[in-house]
């Protein structure tokens, strides 16, 4: 493969990876490998739903980050089965999920661009009230799943979960959305400079918070269909926080904005998950697996330059004043003399001060 493709196309590391681990995979296991591709198939997609929100998040420019969907997702969970068993309706039960996102995502959205809080800080603090929300609704939750979405998201058409087939389809429409609309190309305008794209009139407010708010619902949906697939806990969201923003940043997605790459997103939620069935294969601790993505990430951000800086000419130290006198080769276009005197221009001098 040529080098330069690499470097142009940087969603095919991701890919490259998750192939590199599943050939490990492979032969540590001794096993086949379509097992272990359909595996991870049923469950890269949850993860690849949250980490396009996320996505999202940071391609509206440095700082821009969702630390709440970790607990955004165990609350949508509790809030969407709970809706479904007590209307018995599932669309009604995904929709209340999705709400619960928005709401938490409506906070976040109010406290960065109203109030001006740090993006980390503030998802920080209203993933904190989802969390309290979470405790408060899992105090004796009786509520089941419902078994009819929950043989749904089990199907396999063609041996393919159908719940990758669904996220295959919302990954075309993010390109389409961030390729061919007025939000999408926003976006990408607000994340390379949102001073000059402010000046050019994009609505940089309106933008910021409409992603905010998709990465909200975007979460919201995850919890509520992983509580489905799983089952509502406190904690169901607890590694999704880490995997959405290593997912991004090994897709190729730029972290200091600018640049989305939906389908980069496919291949690090493989890698991902391909990655925890290897280190559980071989019994690694669950904090040996935090550290090991931990130290991925930043290495991929070593490998992108940081990822914030961005090249521009040097500031100048030196203030240059006007010359005083005549600029060199200056020559009058007039010969006749002007009647100006030394003498005429102190008594004009003292008549004004007189």
């Amino acid at each position: 493969m040529n080098p330069r493709t690499l470097l142009t196309r940087p969603w095919i590391w991701g890919f490259l990876a998750a192939l590199l681990v599943w050939l490990v995979i492979l032969a540590v296991s001794g096993q086949g490998g379509g097992q272990t591709v359909s595996l991870a198939l049923s469950l890269a997609p949850y993860l690849i739903v949250v980490g396009i929100g996320q996505m999202l998040v940071v391609t509206a420019g440095p700082g821009n980050i969702d630390v709440s969907v970790g607990p955004v997702i165990s609350l949508a969970g509790f809030v969407s089965v709970g809706a479904t068993a007590s209307t018995g309706s599932v669309v009604l039960g995904i929709l209340a999920g999705i709400a619960a996102g928005l709401a938490v995502a409506a906070v976040s959205s109010v406290a960065i661009l109203g109030l001006s809080v740090p993006p980390i800080i503030a998802t920080l603090a209203s993933g904190l009230v989802a969390s309290s929300c979470t405790l408060a609704l899992a105090e004796g939750f009786t509520a089941l799943p419902d078994p009819g979405l929950r043989r749904l998201l089990n199907l396999r058409p063609a041996g393919i979960p159908l719940p990758a087939v669904a996220v295959a389809a919302l990954t075309v429409l993010t390109v389409l959305l961030l390729r061919g609309t007025t939000y999408g190309r926003s976006l990408t305008a607000v994340g390379q400079n949102a001073r000059a794209a402010e000046r050019a009139g994009v609505p940089v407010t309106r933008v910021v918070a409409a992603t905010y708010l998709a990465s909200g619902a975007l979460a919201g949906l995850t919890g509520a269909l992983l509580a489905t697939y799983i089952a509502p806990t406190p904690d169901l969201g607890t590694r999704y926080l880490l995997d959405s923003i290593a997912v991004v940043v090994i897709g190729g997605t730029l972290i200091s904005g600018g640049r989305a790459v939906p389908v980069g997103v496919w291949g690090g939620a493989l890698f991902f998950i391909l990655l925890d069935g290897l280190v559980n294969l071989v019994g690694w601790s669950t904090a040996a697996q935090n550290l090991l993505k931990g130290c991925l990430v930043l290495f991929v951000l070593f490998l992108a330059g940081g990822g914030s800086r961005r090249p521009g000419p040097a500031p100048s130290r030196t203030r240059h004043r006007p010359p005083s006198g005549p600029p060199p080769h200056t020559f009058p276009t007039s010969t006749t003399p002007t009647s100006t005197t030394p003498t005429s221009t102190a008594t004009t001098e003292g008549q004004t001060h007189g």
